[in-house]
């Protein structure tokens, strides 16, 4: 029998639970005018989003920041998790998952690319051991869902994964759901994934800082895609201490803005 949970409902919504680069906004030791920022927009976690379904709530990477980003916005529980890469800003909260297999009455199923699978399983390997828990909860109790680039369902939508290159060489995956889109960790968008981004209401994409960077869009870069996509509006993210969050959205085109931690995005 699952445990009782107090969660607020958000469905029919995204919440950006965490905007920051993977050092996070302040970072440590930082003097500049964003990390001693006093706007709580420029407080930046590390990123992660959770979508609202009709069959509840899909969490969008597992940061070092989790569970502070669910108690700030008091969702109470997650139904299943959906990884759009391995490296640690996006998958070293994954421990913070112990508690929802209480609540849901079983494990937490993650969908992800085989090498995502492969980390977790190497990363956490305590969770995955065959011998017998001290308590229940003691670890994760997990079970792995693969997706590649075909869509899939999870909890009542359909799901539509789009190839994007995090560097010269390093595939992830970001994801399209009705007409709204989430793209963080990106460098180059492919020409048949730019294809698949058409006729967004809102697409929620990487821009670092103002200078290139190998492997994340510029703030420029990220505009001229938004200008080429042409979604009604564009929410950026995996933002660093270089870009301040009013001083940057006043000289960004009408429909541009940088996003913040908390955001709520309607799903259409």
């Amino acid at each position: 029998m699952p445990f009782e949970v107090l969660t607020t409902d958000i469905r029919g919504q995204m919440i950006l639970l965490g905007t920051g680069t993977s050092v996070g906004v302040p970072s440590i030791g930082c003097p500049c005018p964003v990390c001693t920022s006093t706007d709580p927009r420029d407080k930046r976690t590390r990123c992660a989003a959770v979508i609202g379904l009709p069959q509840g709530n899909l969490l969008i990477d597992t940061p070092p920041d989790l569970r502070q980003q669910l108690l700030r916005e008091q969702v109470g529980i997650i139904h299943a998790v959906l990884y759009t890469h391995e490296h640690a800003d996006h998958l070293f909260g994954l421990d913070d998952l112990r508690l929802f297999p209480f609540y849901l009455g079983g494990p937490v199923p993650l969908y992800c690319e085989e090498r995502v699978e492969r980390r977790i399983r190497h990363s956490y390997d305590y969770a995955f051991r065959d011998e017998e828990q001290t308590h229940l909860g003691a670890v994760p109790q997990l079970t792995f869902q693969r997706i590649g680039l075909e869509p899939f369902e999870v909890l009542g939508v359909t799901m539509n994964p789009v190839r994007l290159l995090h560097g010269p060489r390093f595939e992830v995956l970001g994801f399209r759901i009705g007409n709204i889109a989430y793209c963080t960790d990106v460098s180059r968008i492919p020409d048949e994934s730019m294809s698949r981004l058409e006729g967004l209401d809102v697409l929620v994409l990487d821009a670092l800082r103002r200078r290139p960077h190998v492997t994340h869009f510029s703030l420029d870069q990220a505009m001229d895609v938004a200008q080429q996509l042409q979604p009604k509006r564009a929410i950026f993210t995996h933002i660093s201490h270089d870009l301040g969050h009013a001083e940057t959205c006043a000289e960004l085109p009408a429909g541009m803005e940088l996003g913040y931690d908390g955001l709520r995005i309607p799903l259409t």
